[in-house]
Formats: structure tokens, C-alpha cells, sequence
């Protein structure tokens, strides 16, 4: 309990923060609430010394990914709930004050959603297991209408105690507007379209099939659109694809998790395209660091250790810094990173939070 109340009074002990410096950028984190977080965690963020000061939070249930709107303005958040109350929430957010303002909410129709993207014009949320994709609409005010359609992955994977039923963790738009996403249990990444006509995803077919019990989880795109990088979780491989007209074509298939931990996490490209950062956890918990070639495959350069459980991380905007939210530590790990070689070092300017799982930085 003593731990507990601790990390409570630190996480909550925020300052007002007026006036920032050109250097500070808002950063908005997203924790699980099962000990006592309030949900959502507002901050200024110094991109010039890496240090945090925290702003404001707002008490949401589980909010374990979130995605910004566009013009930043709005925040969709899930609450991951493993039951039939699980709802995809929209916040307003001030980016001048970095205040949160809830707005409303609807049912995903789908247990634990753990993935929200948005168009603009539509917002998905990939539902893990509910094994499902929802669909909604986004009304002129920013709030979210009532979830139109979900449409459902297929089990059969070969791995039976992680394959055995319908799962869905990623759902994203691509550069050229179609819709990927990653079908857990079915090893492959499918393609859709949205036909705001008649308000219904269209279906084209398999993007990519993925090496047979792979479990693929997220999936990126290269800063020029031509290539897509993919992490799965059970191999805990980084698969990389040339993409076009909703079609990935497989280049290359690389291990990022070497402690075969099956635990495959987070993936990410640095601002410039030169490098590929993707985490793993459960044993060997850390980064590993990819330079990108020339034909946008990969070359492994090194690892960084981290805290426990190493889920969703983030670079800064002017990609000086990578913050990691390390669950099972109650801590985001302040790294600085170099630009030429890719490589990572810990700041030691660690932001204390009950079970941090999703850093964004407001859209610049």
C-alpha cells in the first residue's frame, strides 16, 4: 500500500504549467486504472532537456491507447473493458492549457478494444477480443455517433493457446487511404475502404498473409509511404513490406525479440524514416533498434534494455528523445537518442505513473 500511495501522490502532484518555451510540446498519456490511475494524464514536455511537468488528468476507465485528432483538438480514447461495456470515448483537449473535456462515448460492440485510429471522418477501433473492427462516425461537433458495423478476423492460427479465437489488435489508415488491419488469430493483414455513401466498410481482400503463428500486432508505415513495417507478437518479428493500392508485398522478415519472450509489442519509425524502433517484454524487456537501407529493409544495430514491461513508446516530434511507458515499473523511461546512429540513452528523468501504456505528443 505504501508504493501505492506513493506513486499516487507523485503522478498526482501536478503544477500548473503557463507560458511554455517554442521547445515544450503537450504530451498526453493513457494508463490502466486497476490501481488507482485516474485515466488520462496531460503534460508539457521540454524537447529541448527532456524533462516532463505534469498539467492535468481526467478520469477514464482503462484508456490503453488513445489517438489525437488531426488539428489535435479532440482525443479518442478506448476504455479497454472485457465486457459489453467497453465504449470508445471522445475528449476535447486544449493545446494551449492542456485541459481535457469529455465529450461522449458509445459502445464498441466488441470486448477490450486496445487500438483507435480516425480519418477524420470515421474512427476505428480494433477490439481485441471481441476479434472485431468498429466503425464510427464522427459528427461535426467532434463527438462520436453510434458504432455503424464491426467487422470480424477468423481464428485458426496454429498456436491453440493464443489462436483459438477471433482477435483484432491494429486498425490503420494507409497513406493512401485504405484500411489495414491486423488479424491476429487468421496470421494476416486485411484491406478494407470506407464507403461514407453507404456508411459500410468494403472489403479487398488479404493485404498480406504472415508467416503461420506469427500474431501480428502493429503495423506502421515508412515516413514516404512506400514501405510498411510490421510487429507480430508471438514470433516477435518486424515483417517489412512494400506497399501500393492496398497491397503489401513482403521484403524481408527480421527478429526483434531474441529472448523469444512472445511478447512482440510496439512499433514505430523515427520522424526522418532512418530508423525503426520496435519493442519487446515478458523476458528481455527492451527496444530494439533497426537502421532503415535504401530499398527500406532492415539492418539490426542494436538493443536497449528498459523497465518492465516495455508496451507502446513514443519519439519526440523533433526526434530527440523516445519515451517508453513500462507498465509492470509504474514508469515512463525518459531515452535521449542519437540521430546518426539510432542508438539510445537513458536520461534518467523517468516520469512515475501507475501502469503508463500509451504516450502520444499533440500533432505538430
Amino acid at each position: 500500500m505504501k508504493l501505492k500511495s506513493k506513486l499516487l501522490s507523485m503522478a498526482l502532484a501536478f503544477v500548473p504549467v503557463i507560458g511554455f518555451a517554442d521547445s515544450n510540446i503537450k504530451m498526453v498519456v493513457g494508463t490502466y486504472t486497476d490501481a488507482g490511475s485516474q485515466g488520462l494524464y496531460s503534460f508539457s514536455f521540454d524537447q529541448s532537456t527532456g524533462t516532463a511537468s505534469g498539467i492535468t488528468s481526467l478520469k477514464v476507465d482503462n484508456p490503453s491507447y488513445f489517438t489525437f485528432s488531426k488539428d489535435g483538438r479532440n482525443i479518442y480514447a478506448v476504455s479497454e473493458k472485457n465486457n459489453a461495456t467497453a465504449v470508445l470515448n471522445s475528449i476535447g483537449y486544449d493545446p494551449v492549457n492542456g485541459t481535457f473535456a469529455f465529450k461522449n462515448s458509445q459502445l464498441t460492440h466488441g470486448a477490450d478494444p486496445c487500438y483507435v485510429a480516425t480519418d477524420g471522418k470515421i474512427a476505428l477501433t480494433a477490439n481485441y477480443s471481441g476479434g472485431t473492427i468498429s466503425v464510427f462516425p464522427i459528427l461535426k461537433n467532434g463527438t462520436l455517433g453510434k458504432s455503424l458495423l464491426q467487422v470480424g478476423g477468423k481464428k485458426g492460427g496454429p498456436d491453440r493457446s493464443r489462436q483459438n479465437t477471433p482477435h483484432a489488435h491494429c486498425a490503420i489508415f494507409a497513406p493512401d487511404g485504405y484500411i489495414l488491419t491486423t488479424d491476429f488469430s487468421g496470421d494476416r493483414i486485411l484491406c478494407f475502404s470506407y464507403n461514407e455513401r453507404n456508411k459500410k466498410l468494403e472489403d479487398h481482400g488479404i493485404a498480406a498473409h504472415v508467416k503461420p503463428g506469427s500474431g501480428p500486432r502493429h503495423l506502421v508505415f515508412s515516413p514516404n509511404g512506400k514501405y510498411a513495417y510490421l510487429m507480430s507478437e508471438l514470433s516477435g518479428k518486424v515483417t517489412v513490406y512494400s506497399y501500393s493500392d492496398g497491397k503489401l508485398k513482403e521484403l524481408q522478415s527480421i527478429a526483434a525479440d531474441y529472448a523469444n519472450a512472445r511478447g512482440g509489442a510496439d512499433i514505430h519509425v523515427s520522424p526522418d524514416g532512418s530508423f525503426v524502433y520496435a519493442s519487446t517484454r515478458l523476458m528481455g524487456d527492451g527496444i530494439t533498434i533497426f537502421r532503415v537501407n535504401n530499398n527500406g529493409t532492415l539492418t539490426r544495430v542494436g538493443a536497449q534494455r528498459t523497465a518492465k514491461h516495455p508496451r507502446n513508446f513514443a519519439i519526440t516530434p523533433n526526434g530527440k528523445f523516445l519515451l517508453v511507458a513500462c507498465r509492470d515499473d509504474n514508469s515512463i523511461q525518459v531515452y535521449s537518442r542519437d540521430k546518426s546512429t539510432g542508438m539510445l540513452k537513458n536520461t534518467n528523468q523517468d516520469v512515475i505513473l501507475s501502469h503508463p501504456v500509451c504516450i502520444k505528443f499533440y500533432p505538430e
